[in-house]
């Protein structure tokens, strides 16, 4: 019987291991998935206070201030660093909550200027930089892999301060990257309970790391795309600005006709060209082209305009009025940057124009002679570019040219935009075509004299598209 009996005990004893075992088993991964949720639950919370972060528009310290806050908040820790790789490959604390311990020893002396112990390693993390591969910190950014100190008190890695309150007992530095490119390195240091962190805190931290990189790379994105609305919002009002400056409207005058014509290369551009009354029998014109496009072209275009008509009330000389240009700005002019230009003079009642040129292309001149002859030629007027050269140069060497503007004759002026625009061939339009074209269609009203040279360099153009500014000013007597 006993034999029996101890036969039955064997017998449940070996189905009751196996069955111990297993629900041993079952409990371990119950424990493991709930450690899995509730890193994923934490994960979730951080990303969601991430996307906040982000969406807050703050500046980048303000930014990780608050990434290290969740931080702290998902992994018990008692303080926290980020460190932020600068341009010169350096690291440097920019955000810190908590006794965060210094990465080297604290000086003997503590400035009395800070009221807190808080205050003071704050100044000291963000005031320090640290290179590649010095220290715990360095060490992770430069091998970009994390690091778990169990036991930091044993770890020779691992400074630690006098003061107890900076004892390192556990620590956890992972590296924060966006597409294997390092931006900071995340530290969490010693955990609330007292006990040393975990494989699965660790896990956490890599975690987070992961999602901070994501934040910053979303964040540095709708940066890029505010500051990119921003400008594109600052060109267009400048682009509007610009058009506001430009004539629409010219001076009423029973024998001569104005037209032109202003398209930028860009949104704003650095061509100009003016018309206006002087007096009842004066009126004058002039078009200008600053070296270089863009905003400073357009600004720089805005105060020689604002010149231009300042001085041409105080001289009826065009040549003057271009050396009093030249003269005042002078010095606000980049050394790089100049402005070509030709500024004219028509008296109504003699039928006289006066030019002058600052380096600017030659004017084309529609002379229809009286008994029926026809001549299209340049007008010859010698002077340098605006800001080029000092005043006693540009002085010397500029000059009034006086010609009869008279009956059916034609002035044609133009920026090198539309001489110099180019084909599929890389052949550009030219001087010589302008002439040409002048010469066939001078006969005509100053508008479709634009039209037609317009259409002329767009057919030769091929759809090659427009590389610089285009502008023109026709003037023709009837």
């Amino acid at each position: 019987m006993l034999p029996f009996i101890l036969g039955l005990i064997a017998g449940a004893f070996a189905l009751w291991l196996p069955y111990t075992a297993k629900r041993r088993q079952i409990k371990i991964l119950d424990e493991d998935k709930q450690l899995l949720h509730q890193e994923k639950q934490i994960v979730v919370e951080f990303m969601h206070n991430m996307v906040e972060a982000v969406a807050e528009g703050s500046d980048r310290e303000a930014m990780f201030q608050r990434i290290i806050h969740a931080a702290i908040l998902s992994t018990g820790a008692m303080s926290a660093c980020i460190f932020e790789k600068r341009p010169n490959n350096t690291l440097k604390g920019i955000a810190v909550e908590g006794l965060f311990p210094p990465q080297r020893k604290l000086p003997k002396s503590v400035t009395s200027k800070l009221t807190t112990r808080a205050q003071f390693l704050e100044s000291i993390l963000k005031s320090e930089t640290y290179q590649m591969g010095e220290g715990l910190i360095g060490q992770v950014a430069k091998s970009r892999r994390a690091q778990l100190i169990v036991d930091a008190e044993n770890d020779p890695r691992i400074v630690q301060h006098e003061d107890p309150a900076l004892k390192v007992r556990s620590f956890i530095a992972a590296p924060v990257l966006f597409q294997g490119e390092l931006i900071a390195v995340l530290a969490v240091a010693n955990p609330s309970d007292g006990l040393a962190f975990t494989e699965t805190d660790f896990s956490l931290v890599q975690s987070l790391a992961e999602q901070v990189g994501l934040a910053v790379h979303n964040s540095d994105a709708m940066q890029l795309q505010i500051d990119k609305n921003k400008l594109d919002t600052d060109i267009e009002l400048a682009s509007n600005i610009q058009g506001l400056l430009l004539p629409k409207k010219f001076p009423p005058a029973d024998h001569i006709a104005f037209a032109s014509h202003y398209t930028p290369a860009q949104k704003v551009g650095g061509d100009l060209y003016d018309v206006f009354a002087l007096d009842e029998k004066t009126i004058a014109f002039a078009i200008a082209d600053v070296s270089g496009k863009g905003i400073s072209a357009s600004i720089l275009m805005a105060i020689c305009q604002t010149h231009l008509r300042h001085f041409a009330q105080q001289h009826r000389s065009p040549s003057k009025v271009l050396s009093a240009i030249n003269s005042a700005m002078e010095h606000t002019m980049q050394r790089d940057m100049f402005i070509t230009m030709v500024y004219a003079v028509i008296d109504l009642e003699t039928d006289k124009l006066t030019l002058a040129r600052a380096g600017h292309e030659l004017p084309l001149f529609y002379d229809q002679h009286t008994k029926g002859g026809l001549d299209v030629d340049p007008i010859q007027s010698p002077g340098m570019a605006v800001g080029m050269v000092p005043p006693e140069v540009f002085d010397s060497i500029i000059q009034d040219t006086s010609i009869h503007f008279g009956h059916k004759d034609a002035l044609l002026l133009y920026t090198d935009g539309i001489t110099e625009s180019a084909n599929q061939q890389g052949e550009e339009y030219g001087t010589q075509r302008l002439t040409e074209l002048l010469r066939t269609h001078g006969d005509k009203g100053a508008q479709e004299v634009i039209e037609q040279t317009l259409e002329s360099v767009k057919r030769f153009s091929q759809g090659t598209g427009q590389l610089d500014d285009l502008t023109l000013i026709a003037v023709k007597h009837a």
